[in-house]
């Protein structure tokens, strides 16, 4: 939590912005796992109640009376029977007068806070929800089903919200240090316990006890796998094969609910055959051509662009793309080994107020639509960059199989693909390098004091010199 007064400012803020109605903004409850009492999935507070309130604290909810100027913490107090099981907690109010809040209410009278100003003909303004449980709250607050209330959100609030969460302030960049040094250690351990012989899923354990001993836990599910050309590949009991290349895509969360997201691929035998280091070096350049290029008042769509021209380029030298290399961009050629964007807004969530809906997050009136094309439609993140902004700088190379066989047989950018080729690579994998980049003054800098190794010879001589025998 930070001081009371940043609350204090943000909710200001954000009432300035709304300008009139009633701000409703819930917090999240906890999740069983298989039965009731079984918390199985670790708490995780709302990111955007969090950030208005603070409050790491189930069974929560804010309101601000934007008209009466009036703000109200609602939430039940615990029993003894609570107590009991869980030991004491703050009361309500306590935590109402920690982030400057100067009304508390039970869970009882929020509906009829809500019927007041509906009675008022006033408006309520919310956020699309992504909980079920939120849903049927709504529902019974508001009277919209649940497959119509995130066609009734509030459009003033949400934009707010995105106005403000995008641009990061100092002390979340402090935040957001802390948890890029987890995610060192995290990808550190991986890469000294990658070898022959061990499994994705004993690797995957290891640095998801590193996230949850040293933060609140991982950013999201952790990707380790021999199969790095699946997108989100999970973490399976398969051995680690000599020869292979693993990847690993992880992050950590910190106490304080800011997130890491680093990815390195790295070779199981502790050394790239020449084949993956061509690849990997293309993947290389693209990643520090994304850094040289990002600044205040860039497309994050051209930065986009412009690394699939390099790679495209540098494809063509090794004889996997053939042709003008604009043209190819333009039809998507490049898309056969990189099917996803360049990178996406960080912050309290990995993908940041993506829940807010990604065409109003990462793009804006000059950005949207994306482009209707495979691949470029997956870019989450291509408006103007703004300093303050965090994003990630993630390109990859990806041999998918049956991409590779689907393309082929409809002569789908055939004029740009050599697919005899592409069938010698068809058990590659994949690559990607990936690292969370702060938009500053002049230009952009890595997040994190310590940076993971990510050249091939760093790669390798890191895991020669650390790795596990």
């Amino acid at each position: 939590m930070f001081s009371k007064q940043t609350y204090v400012d943000r909710r200001a803020r954000l009432r300035q912005l709304v300008g009139s109605g009633i701000v409703l903004l819930p917090g999240n409850n906890e999740a069983p796992n298989n039965y009731p009492n079984n918390g199985y999935y670790p708490f995780r507070q709302d990111s955007t109640f969090l950030y208005y309130f603070g409050l790491n604290r189930d069974g929560l909810v804010g309101v601000l009376d934007l008209d009466e100027g009036t703000e109200t913490l609602v939430g039940n107090d615990i029993d003894i029977e609570d107590i009991v099981w869980y030991g004491s907690v703050d009361s309500v109010a306590d935590m109402a007068a920690q982030v400057g809040v100067d009304n508390t209410a039970p869970m009882s009278e929020l509906k009829n806070i809500i019927d007041r100003a509906k009675a008022a003909g006033r408006q309520i303004h919310f956020l699309p929800p992504y909980r079920h449980d939120t849903m049927i709250m709504l529902m019974d607050l508001l009277g919209i089903h649940p497959s119509k209330q995130r066609a009734a959100v509030s459009d003033t609030l949400r934009m707010a919200v995105i106005e403000m969460r995008s641009s990061k302030e100092p002390q979340e960049i402090e935040e957001m240090e802390r948890a890029a040094e987890i995610g060192y250690r995290m990808h550190t351990t991986a890469m000294r316990l990658t070898r022959p012989g061990v499994t994705e899923k004993y690797i995957a354990g290891q640095i998801d006890g590193i996230a949850h001993s040293y933060g609140a836990q991982v950013s999201f599910p952790t990707i380790f796998s021999q199969h790095g050309e699946i997108m989100h590949g999970n973490p399976s009991m398969a051995v680690l094969e000599a020869g292979r290349l693993a990847l690993c895509d992880c992050g950590a969360e910190t106490i304080n609910n800011y997130c890491s997201d680093n990815t390195r691929t790295m070779p199981v035998s502790r050394k790239f055959t020449t084949r993956q280091r061509e690849i990997y070096d293309i993947v290389v350049e693209c990643h520090d051509h994304a850094l040289e290029i990002s600044r205040p008042g860039m497309k994050y769509m051209d930065v986009h662009l412009s690394v699939c021209r390099l790679m495209t380029e540098r494809l063509k030298a090794l004889g996997l793309m053939r042709g003008d290399v604009d043209e190819a961009v333009a039809a998507g050629a490049h898309a056969m080994f990189l099917p996803h964007g360049l990178g996406h807004m960080m912050g309290m969530d990995v993908h940041d107020m993506e829940g807010l809906d990604q065409r109003f997050v990462g793009f804006d009136e000059e950005t949207h639509p994306r482009l209707d094309q495979f691949g470029t439609s997956a870019l989450r993140m291509g408006r103007r960059l703004q300093e303050g902004f965090v994003v990630t700088d993630e390109p990859g190379i990806y041999f998918i199989p049956a991409l590779i066989d689907d393309w082929r047989a409809k002569g789908h950018c055939a004029e740009w693909l050599n697919f005899d080729m592409l069938e010698t690579y068809k058990d590659f994998g994949g690559i990607r390098i990936e690292d969370d980049i702060l938009i500053t003054a002049d230009g952009c800098r890595f997040i994190g004091k310590e940076r993971i190794p990510y050249k091939a010879e760093e790669v390798e001589q890191y895991m020669q010199t650390y790795g596990e025998k």
